[in-house]
């Protein structure tokens, strides 16, 4: 993938509409804040479709009525739908890119790799292992590399069978898991700047994101959806907080490694 860097240009905006959970749902707002950061006109918050817990399928079991998703699929109205599921893909998937599809021939569908939940995979949410923040820092980056690699291979030769049965490559995965895996090795490094242990990441037991990891996680969004870089824009509000060296250094590491992740994905699509 080439590198194009955030230089003013004439990007088109995208219409982008947004289904998922608590790790995810929260990037609509955060990648129009950067689409606006890099000058993109014409970039717009299409719906959200927020359901706690849920694999791509709860949204699309939303009754017609009510289905915002579909009402603005069916409209013709979005450009990208950007998908997340839990631990591992379900059938909601291919529903919504065929049904986006029929609509748009030109939609894009995005579908988040997701950090995973209290680092094991399969994640059960109903027999929970962790009880506090604080365990993240005891997890070794071998055991997550292995329980990651079971869960990309399953999540990748998924949306490769759903794109042959489409017919294109219609759906692109996000890799916001291997950018967090990397920051994660970063950190204990010693190479992260203001970030002392993995646990500063997250927020609770189960591995919901801070404002980092969402920083992170929407960069890798932003250079999937419109095919380049964001380095060279500025500290997010989200960073704010620190102090501003601090935030600086951070800001431009986040968005260096969110590159390096996305364009060496095969299947991060643009």
């Amino acid at each position: 993938m080439e590198n194009r860097e955030t230089s003013r240009d004439s990007t088109p905006g995208y219409r982008v509409f947004t289904c998922g959970h608590s790790f995810h749902v929260w990037v609509a707002e955060l990648l129009a804040d950067v689409a606006n950061s890099a000058e993109i006109r014409g970039h717009v918050i299409a719906g959200t479709s927020s359901i706690g817990g849920s694999p791509a399928v709860n949204h699309w079991d939303v009754p017609d009525e009510t289905n915002e998703a579909k009402k603005a699929l069916r409209a013709g109205t979005v450009d990208v739908l950007t998908l997340s599921c839990m631990s591992g893909p379900d059938e909601g998937i291919y529903r919504f890119a065929e049904f986006a599809v029929k609509h748009n021939p030109h939609v894009r569908v995005t579908l988040q790799e997701l950090w995973l939940p209290e680092d094991r995979y399969p994640f059960d949410p109903f027999h929970r292992v962790r009880k506090s923040v604080q365990e993240y820092d005891e997890t070794s980056m071998t055991e997550l590399d292995v329980a990651h690699e079971a869960y990309f291979q399953v999540m990748e030769d998924h949306v490769k069978n759903l794109n042959r049965e489409i017919g294109f490559k219609c759906i692109s995965i996000v890799p916001d898991a291997q950018a967090v895996l990397a920051l994660r090795k970063m950190i204990l490094r010693g190479d992260a700047p203001g970030l002392a242990k993995q646990s500063d990441l997250f927020t609770d037991a189960w591995g919901h994101p801070g404002p980092i990891v969402k920083m992170l996680a929407t960069y890798c969004h932003f250079s999937v959806i419109y095919g380049r870089s964001a380095v060279g824009l500025p500290i997010p509000m989200a960073l704010h907080e620190l102090p501003e060296e601090i935030a600086a250094a951070l800001t431009d590491r986040l968005q260096r490694l969110t590159w390096d992740v996305v364009s060496a994905h095969p299947m991060a699509y643009v």
